[in-house]
C-alpha cells in the first residue's frame, strides 16, 4: 500500500546535473534532518527537471559524515553528493516503515513542490 506525501531532498546520487536518485528526509519534532528513504532511479525527464532546482551543500549540512545503505542486507554504501535540503518533492511512498521511521522501499518521485517550503512538510513520526 502506498501514500503520496512530501519530503525534503538532502542528497542525491549521481551527478548533481544529473541525479540518479533522491535521498529524502524529514525534520523531527527536534528540528533534525532525518533521513527517510531514497527515490527509485529518476527517468531522464525528471532528472534533468529536478538538477535545475538543486544547489550543492554548504558547511554544516545536517547529513554530513554520514553513510547511507545501497539496500537491504548489504555493507555496501552509496556515493552520495549532499544538497541545500530546501527542495520539496511530492512522491509515492510505501507505508510500511521501519522502526526509525523510514520508508521500506524507495518512493516513486511524482513532481518537485516548488511551491511549498521544508516547513510544510509533515514531521517524521515513528510507527
Amino acid at each position: 500500500m502506498r501514500e503520496t506525501t512530501e519530503a525534503i531532498v538532502g542528497a542525491v546520487t549521481g551527478a548533481l546535473a544529473a541525479p540518479r536518485s533522491l535521498l529524502l528526509g524529514r525534520y523531527d519534532e527536534r528540528g533534525r534532518l532525518q533521513y527517510t528513504g531514497r527515490t527509485t532511479t529518476l527517468t531522464q525527464t525528471a532528472s534533468s527537471t529536478v538538477a535545475g532546482l538543486l544547489a550543492p551543500a554548504g558547511p554544516g549540512h545536517p547529513w554530513t559524515g554520514w553513510s547511507f545503505s545501497a539496500g537491504w542486507g548489504t555493507r555496501e554504501t552509496l556515493d552520495v553528493t549532499l544538497v541545500r535540503p530546501e527542495l520539496v518533492v511530492e512522491v509515492g511512498a510505501d507505508v510500511a516503515r521501519d522502526a526509525a521511521g523510514r520508508w521500506r522501499h524507495p518512493a516513486r518521485l511524482h513532481r518537485p513542490r516548488t511551491d511549498l517550503s521544508p516547513t510544510d512538510v509533515p514531521l517524521l513520526t515513528l510507527p
